[in-house]
């Protein structure tokens, strides 16, 4: 299996990878098969099932809603979000979907949108998709979203691999000591390394010019997220923090008079990342990094690496998300960056893992200190269960990637103060986040049924 980092790296929507990216991706991929089959004009009705995770905190994770709007045709990273409340509002008034924005077909959202607590074998985030026709099934099939904005269908699935790209790489690697030894024997950073794979796909320029696409997207999520104020959809009332702390966090450094020793670089990195999670959960323009719910880890190191260090350029942002893919990459193939299949140091670990790596990367450390930098940053969000409160990626997701994001920079710092040589080495732990997600009860596993999902809930 061949990962690219553009699989890790996605532009689409909040506020969840897995369960509103995957989904619509599978319902788009869904109506493209019925096309192919050219059997469109002989469908009457839609049927969705949720299942597992998918169902659990489907409606918080606007699951649902997602899987309408890939039905009608659109895709993650074309999508407005602008337009997904007003065609929900039509669906429902009207009891009219538009399949592929060119067919109506009935569709009762009580009869035909259907949660189940089943869990299906594949993995916890499972959902399927009928279509009849007066003559009963024209077609259906089952997908999994396993973290990130992957999907798989039932089977791919049956065969338990994720075929993404079958092109042999120069460089290919299944571990980190793998990595590490092919940058030993060929004299390459792990960025440079990244780069010579990627060329399997892409030319260096369109590498170069798709990961600067990328920061934009981040940095104006970043931008986005400072400005919008008021309350975040979904019913807890938890208010967007980041404007105001900006706001805050500015004014300091316009009045030199003022005693600024209670402000930070630390303010800053944790503002960038509230900022990103608010507008992930108002379901605004995103990128997975790896996933939506530790969307705000990557771009808020990145933007303290590119605001708070005076040589920072294009080549550098490149480098930082080349090594950041590596590991991605490692735990994504010997893990999982899916929270309701390892909890939350699936996605928040990983993140935090691959923000390390990439800083280091970037001031100047060896391999074998950029793999540290990821071990340290995976080692200490092991055991993080995944349980928002209300099915929502608000608490306590959004301070969740404040606080690693800090946790990425300290292992970055630790890391280049050393010689690259550790006790543990991120296989390892990897490894052991793979185990402790075995372990973990289903209820601390995106699942909003343990934890502080409902310890936060007062009777």
């Amino acid at each position: 299996m061949s990962i690219s980092v553009f699989d890790l790296f996605k532009i689409g929507v909040g506020p969840s990878s897995s369960h509103t990216v995957g989904p619509m991706s599978a319902a788009c991929d869904f109506v493209d098969e019925l096309i192919k089959r050219q059997c469109m004009p002989q469908i009457t009705q839609l049927q969705v099932r949720l299942y597992g995770s998918l169902s659990a905190t489907g409606k918080g994770h606007a699951t649902d809603r997602a899987v309408i709007m890939g039905l009608m045709g659109e895709r993650p990273a074309q999508i407005d979000p602008d337009v997904i409340a007003p065609r929900i509002e039509a669906l429902l008034a009207s009891g009219q979907l538009l399949l592929n924005q060119q067919q109506a077909i009935a569709f009762d959202w009580d009869r035909d949108m259907i949660f189940l607590e089943e869990v299906l074998p594949g993995h916890p985030n499972a959902m399927s998709i009928t279509a009849l026709g007066d003559s009963g099934v024209i077609y259906e099939n089952t997908y999994y979203s396993i973290g990130g904005g992957f999907v798989l269908t039932a089977a791919q699935a049956a065969e338990d691999k994720l075929v993404l790209h079958t092109s042999a790489l120069p460089y290919d690697f299944n571990t980190a000591e793998e990595l590490l030894r092919l940058c030993k024997q060929h004299s390459l950073s792990i960025s440079e390394l990244m780069l010579e794979n990627e060329k399997v796909w892409r030319s260096e320029q369109e590498i170069r010019d798709g990961l600067w696409t990328i920061w934009q997207a981040m940095h104006a999520c970043v931008e986005n997220g400072l400005k919008h104020g008021g309350i975040l959809p979904g019913g807890l009332n938890v208010r967007r923090r980041a404007p105001a702390f900006y706001e805050r966090l500015k004014a300091v450094e316009q009045n030199k008079n003022v005693i600024a020793s209670n402000f930070s670089v630390m303010d800053w990195v944790n503002v960038y990342a509230l900022a990103v999670n608010e507008e992930n959960a108002a379901g605004g323009r995103m990128v997975t990094a790896p996933t939506n719910g530790a969307a705000g880890i990557i771009p808020a190191v990145l933007c303290y690496y590119m605001q708070f260090e005076p040589t920072a350029s294009e080549k550098h942002l490149v480098n930082f998300l080349l090594a950041a893919g590596a590991v991605g990459i490692l735990c994504k193939k010997n893990a999982s960056i899916s929270g309701a299949e390892v909890g939350c140091q699936g996605e928040v670990g990983s993140a935090c893992a691959m923000a390390a790596a990439g800083l280091c990367e970037v001031l100047g450390g060896t391999a074998s200190q950029v793999e540290n930098a990821a071990e340290i940053g995976l080692e200490h969000n092991l055991g993080l269960t995944c349980d928002p409160v209300g099915g929502l990626v608000q608490v306590p997701c959004i301070e969740r990637n404040a606080i690693a994001s800090i946790k990425a920079i300290n292992a970055a710092q630790m890391a280049l103060r050393g010689d690259g040589e550790h006790f543990i080495s991120l296989d390892k732990v990897i490894r052991t986040m793979r185990d402790t997600g075995r372990d973990m009860q289903d209820k601390y596993k995106e699942t909003s049924r343990g934890g502080l999902a409902v310890n936060a809930i007062e009777c």
